[in-house]
């Protein structure tokens, strides 16, 4: 392969507290977090809106608050999602605590969060690198219309889903262990359809404790169908607008931390929802008149790097629900792997909900980068549950609240003042 050799002077154009990357679910609670504890934040995001997988994604709805009548994800998300609700873009599905929402409104909601505490967004900008001194990071490189540019930091949070700036910064990453990664998928919405209908009135709604909330009856029907193309569930989730469902069913084999091969798996991902809109419309009277209203700007991540972190959550601990004396946060959704080649799902449900401690958000030699959200370290079963929204903005808001910590103290995120972030935590209405 060729190569390329340049030189280049870049502007640093902010002096940070906390430099968060990525705006997804996990990265703008760390934010607002960071922020509202009175340090200097800045959060770095690719699109020009927040919510990542939520509203990027259209991935809903944002799985598990609530377990067995225990909320298992308070603080920050837990307020984000009553004013989300408040603005009449959230239902929150009782009693299981997944919650509905509506995209755009979405949108607002944590943009509002975050410009209210203060945080300087950088939207529209795409994280290419960080320079560092010896393993802690100074400064992180972005690119946008401006060009290149550089923002320095005390305290670095990698909140960009496929552990981006861990990756740039050379912190281990979980081995791979042989299988396949889990597929990505592209939500769609369509409109027109009959909500109205028992079959879509009972599948919309995801509030059955410890079932499967796939649609049963179009999966079975779907499964006798010629040529059909890998799929899975399928699941539609209400997006608060009579007449249209979001829809969850395509799914395709490929690494999103590889450019052409997500590339090609985007091209083959969009062919598949309009293939899959054609045959829900002809198949079932319930879509007799959908059409596809929205297509997700990008598909929806299950699973890339994860860090190697101090601890890493094992499926065992998980599912036993081990309790750390560093817990920080908490998960109840099932642990839950989508086969990559053709439409099986493996799905264990939790007895009661599990913990993750605050080692698996940090690395061994890396004293001022802390991770939240799909970037944690844990391995691929532990994985399979924590990486859903509720569980990625709880590890966010502890992430945030460590990076503020650490910068009025030690300044070695390695070194958390544990009992003070735990306390933290409490007061604002987590229980772990």
């Amino acid at each position: 392969m060729k190569t390329l050799s340049i030189s280049k002077s870049i502007p640093v154009v902010g002096e940070y507290d906390v430099v968060v990357c990525g705006g997804g679910p996990a990265g703008f609670i760390a934010a607002v977090a960071a922020a509202r504890e009175g340090a200097r934040t800045a959060l770095v995001e690719q699109y020009g809106f927040l919510g990542g997988m939520a509203t990027a994604g259209l991935v809903a709805p944002i799985s598990v608050f609530t377990y067995k009548g225990e909320l298992v994800a308070g603080g920050l998300p837990w307020e984000f999602v009553h004013r989300l609700e408040s603005m009449g873009g959230a239902l929150i599905e009782k009693p299981l605590g997944n919650v509905a929402f509506d995209p755009e409104l979405y949108k607002l909601c944590a943009q509002r969060m975050a410009l209210e505490a203060g945080v300087d967004l950088y939207l529209h900008s795409y994280l290419t690198g960080c320079r560092q001194e010896e393993n802690s990071i100074t400064h992180v490189f972005i690119e946008n219309k401006n060009g290149t540019e550089a923002l320095s930091g005390s305290v670095f949070v990698d909140a960009t889903g496929d552990a981006d700036l861990a990756h740039f910064a050379g912190v281990p990453m979980q081995p791979r262990d042989g299988a396949p990664l889990q597929p990505a998928s592209t939500y769609f919405i369509l409109s027109g359809v009959d909500t109205d209908s028992p079959l879509i009135r009972e599948a919309m709604h995801h509030n059955k404790q410890g079932e499967n909330c796939h649609c049963l009856p179009v999966r079975e029907r779907l499964m006798e169908l010629p040529d059909m193309p890998d799929f899975g569930g399928p699941w539609f989730c209400t997006v608060l607008h009579e007449g249209s469902v979001a829809v969850n069913m395509t799914r395709t084999r490929t690494d999103a931390c590889e450019n052409r091969d997500f590339t090609a798996a985007e091209c083959r991902l969009r062919e598949d929802v309009f293939r899959m809109a054609r045959i829900l419309k002809e198949n079932f009277p319930e879509f007799r008149n959908s059409y596809v209203s929205a297509v997700a700007p990008q598909a929806g991540v299950r699973e890339t790097r994860r860090i190697l972190g101090v601890h890493t959550v094992t499926g065992e601990e998980y599912v036993s629900a081990f309790h750390y004396e560093d817990s920080i946060a908490r998960g109840a959704h099932p642990i839950d792997i989508h086969a990559a080649k053709g439409s099986s799902q493996s799905l264990t449900f939790l007895e009661k909900p599990a913990y993750v401690p605050y080692r698996a958000l940090i690395a061994t030699d890396f004293p001022n980068l802390v991770v939240a959200g799909r970037c944690l370290s844990a391995d691929r079963r532990a994985f399979a549950s924590l990486r859903v929204q509720a569980s990625c903005m709880a590890t966010g808001q502890a992430a945030g609240l460590a990076a503020a910590q650490t910068v009025k103290g030690n300044g070695d995120i390695r070194k958390a003042d544990i009992p003070a972030l735990i306390s933290r935590l409490h007061s604002l209405g987590v229980w772990i």
